[in-house]
């Protein structure tokens, strides 16, 4: 068989780079003494095409399309509460939600900040933070993206939701060099339309780096924390403004509950529903901390509800029995102190 001419271009190269191995049936009879035709470039870039063709090809069978990953966002999702104690459920949210946003294509979750709340919230029945936050550590011990931050719980005074994601953004912005990376925050319309003005100004930079984006915060919750800001005196509306449209919301929704009615009922949600992705919850699971403790007060087990380190460190600290569920009992939550003091303006 005569050698392969020379090939110039990059994609001709290729071709010579790998042994080729060629069916018998693409050779033909000719007047060469080796009694095959030579093959020139033309027929070696038709040979993927005729050998494909050959193929077969099973039916129904679909090619989903690669997906950009450079165009993805990067999203971390964070979840505030008071995790007394943290369940399986808990857990289970931020798988969930990672689905669903990854599903789209649009988005790369790349971490979940379990974040329990400080004592000076002074719900009924909550245990030592210390011990929520010890609890939460355990449950995210065997995950390769979940992390606990002790930051909220650490505080003396009780933090409003909108100040956690304030210091997990500016927290984010300091890890990440200023020189190289562009906030990913939700931008409003205004500011969407003066990005597409000054962007259409820029001279066009070949080879130019692209920069890499802060990676996006997004409140990840249940229902009830949805409905909780109907609730008076809970929730400054400025907070909730600013939460659905400079971050954004994943809220899982269970089967009864009307979270896409409540969203309609709310002119701020409403304005921003294209930021609030509500999540399915199709194997339904109705594991609540609050059903956990009440078991425990009853000496009933709580196995597979909850981690089993979780399951061990509760037994062995003796949490969750009737005194520990009488702390802070008649005591105002803290939102409300503060908020009837000064009263939300609507």
């Amino acid at each position: 068989m005569p050698s392969l001419p020379a090939c110039g271009s990059q994609s001709e190269r290729c071709f010579r780079s790998q042994p080729l191995l060629l069916p018998s049936w693409l050779f033909r009879p000719s007047s060469f003494s080796s009694g095959l035709k030579p093959l020139t470039t033309r027929s070696l870039r038709s040979l993927s095409a005729a050998g494909a063709s050959r193929l077969p090809r099973q039916k129904g069978l679909q090619l989903r399309p690669m997906e950009d990953s450079e165009n993805q966002t990067e999203v971390i999702l964070l979840a505030c509460g008071s995790f007394n104690p943290i369940t399986n459920m808990h857990l289970r949210l931020f798988e969930l939600a990672r689905d669903h946003l990854q599903e789209t294509g649009k988005y790369k979750v790349v971490r979940g900040i379990i974040s329990p709340v400080g004592d000076a919230y002074l719900k009924k029945g909550l245990v030592n933070a210390s011990h929520r936050v010890a609890m939460a550590r355990l449950a995210a011990e065997n995950s390769d993206w979940l992390e606990v931050d002790d930051w909220e719980s650490n505080q003396k005074e009780w933090q409003e939701t909108i100040q956690v994601l304030r210091y997990h953004h500016q927290k984010l912005k300091h890890s990440y060099s200023a020189n190289s990376v562009e906030d990913a925050r939700l931008p409003n319309r205004t500011t969407r339309k003066r990005k597409r003005a000054a962007v259409s100004q820029l001279p066009v930079r070949m080879n130019q780096p692209k920069r890499k984006c802060l990676p996006q915060l997004k409140i990840l919750c249940g229902t009830d924390v949805l409905e909780s800001f109907a609730v008076p005196n809970l929730w400054k509306p400025e907070d909730i403004q600013e939460i659905v449209s400079k971050h954004g919301m994943v809220c899982v929704t269970r089967l009864g509950n009307h979270a896409q009615k409540f969203i309609y009922e709310s002119d701020t949600l409403w304005k921003h529903k294209e930021n609030i992705d509500l999540v399915e919850e199709w194997i339904t699971n109705d594991i609540s901390a609050t059903k956990i403790r009440r078991a425990l007060r009853r000496g009933q087990s709580i196995r597979y509800l909850v981690p089993d380190s979780v399951q061990s460190y509760i037994k062995q600290h003796n949490l969750y029995t009737a005194e520990t569920e009488d702390q802070n009992a008649g005591v105002i939550l803290a939102p409300l102190q503060r908020y009837a003091q000064e009263p939300v303006k609507d």
